[in-house]
């Protein structure tokens, strides 16, 4: 018996042994970084240093602000921007004509196949001060602001919402189509409006699908880099420095491998928080 469940796992072995090598071991050698003195250039030998990394950063005030920003990041571009503009999109294609799916389905997907760099170089030229939308702001007579200076959060949220959004839709315009067409029209023939069929027969139907989404769609943009970088570079005075950028400038700038490494594993504790809660969400039990 054992001998058949052995036989069994060995098509897994090729799998198991990349997990290993690829996945954990980075995360293994983190997490050993993290718990030393490692200089980038200087230091000739690396200690191992405890918790002191740790403390530190937990004593530093930019530190907290880094987090703050991720977080608000997080949350106003991927779990508020991304899933519910992915949402009303995939909702407004079910009414739409194919021709305009196809459309919009192009503009959509167009942006998410923009590499993260490229990307963040058309939205800084969209909100710098002399970029497109103020020019379309000052065409509709509108006040213009420079928004990279004034609301730098916003605006690389909003830039990640528009790079980011395609994947949301692909994920629930597949699952609205496995929403049974007969619960839908026998929930309007007990006289269910469309926000009662939505709420009460939709929502409940794709359920997992939007924990599914939300799980990856935070862990995504939880490590957005390249976006921010090329868009604020972190200002101005830090009110766009998430945990990402605010990691690369203490580990590659200012060559303090072991510090920054171990704020890349707090930004790692963050994303399995948040994963915990989605799969609490996708419980069995939770039916």
């Amino acid at each position: 018996m054992r001998g058949r469940t052995i036989l069994r796992g060995l098509p897994l072995l090729p799998a198991v042994v990349l997990l290993l090598v690829f996945l954990a071991g980075p995360i293994i050698y983190c997490i050993y970084y993290a718990f030393t003195d490692m200089q980038l250039t200087g230091a000739t030998t690396t200690n191992f240093v405890g918790l002191a990394n740790f403390r530190k950063a937990f004593g530093d005030d930019q530190f907290y602000n880094a987090i703050l920003q991720t977080l608000i990041f997080t949350v106003l571009s991927a779990i508020v921007g991304q899933n519910i503009l992915g949402l009303v999109i995939a909702l407004l294609f079910r009414l739409a004509t194919k021709v305009l799916r196809s459309i919009v389905g192009a503009l959509v997907i167009a942006a998410w196949v923009v590499p993260e760099i490229v990307a963040g170089y058309l939205m800084y030229a969209f909100f710098r001060d002399e970029g497109s939308l103020n020019e379309i702001l000052k065409f509709l007579h509108l006040p213009q602001q420079n928004w990279l200076y004034t609301l730098p959060i916003l605006a690389v949220s909003l830039a990640n919402v528009w790079r980011g959004t395609a994947f949301s839709m692909l994920v629930y315009s597949a699952a609205l189509a496995e929403v049974p067409a007969e619960l839908t029209e026998a929930a309007a023939m007990d006289g269910a409006g469309v926000w009662q069929r939505f709420w009460h027969v939709t929502v409940p139907t794709i359920r997992r699908s939007v924990a599914t989404n939300l799980m990856l769609i935070t862990l995504q943009t939880l490590s957005v880099f390249g976006l921010i970088f090329a868009m604020t570079k972190g200002g101005p005075s830090n009110k766009s420095t998430t945990l990402p950028i605010y990691t690369y400038q203490t580990a590659l700038q200012n060559y303090e491998i072991g510090y920054g490494t171990a704020m890349a594993l707090v930004l790692l504790v963050i994303g399995a928080l948040f994963s915990l809660v989605y799969l609490r969400a996708l419980r069995p039990e939770a039916d």
